[in-house]
């Protein structure tokens, strides 16, 4: 298990048990977390699980493929520098204690 802290758009802060493996969309769906609607379901297909990575972070992140860049393009929310789709982001070790920001609107 990987702990991931979601920073909710009110500034609530949820902590949860990711299992290895799965995406941080799929650790987010699983918890009920609030803001991730992931309407494709992983596939790459929407925005709609648009998060910011904090910056201390996005080092420890595999790198953004095109296709991600792309959809981000659509995402409603303004980007940052730290954007990703949480569906394009395996959990694993090396993201133990990663901190996700939701945006405050996802359509």
């Amino acid at each position: 298990m990987t702990r991931i802290t979601f920073i909710l758009p009110d500034e609530r802060e949820r902590e949860v048990d990711a299992i290895d493996g799965e995406s941080i969309m799929q650790a987010a769906l699983r918890a009920n977390i609030d803001g991730i609607l992931a309407e494709c379901g992983g596939g790459l297909m929407c925005a709609t699980c648009h998060v910011y990575m904090d910056a201390a972070d996005v080092a420890s992140l595999p790198p953004q493929h095109a296709d991600e860049a792309d959809m981000l393009e659509s995402a409603a929310a303004p980007l940052r520098p730290s954007s990703r789709l949480s569906c394009q982001i395996a959990v694993g070790p090396t993201l133990e204690g990663v901190v996700v920001r939701v945006p405050s609107v996802q359509l």
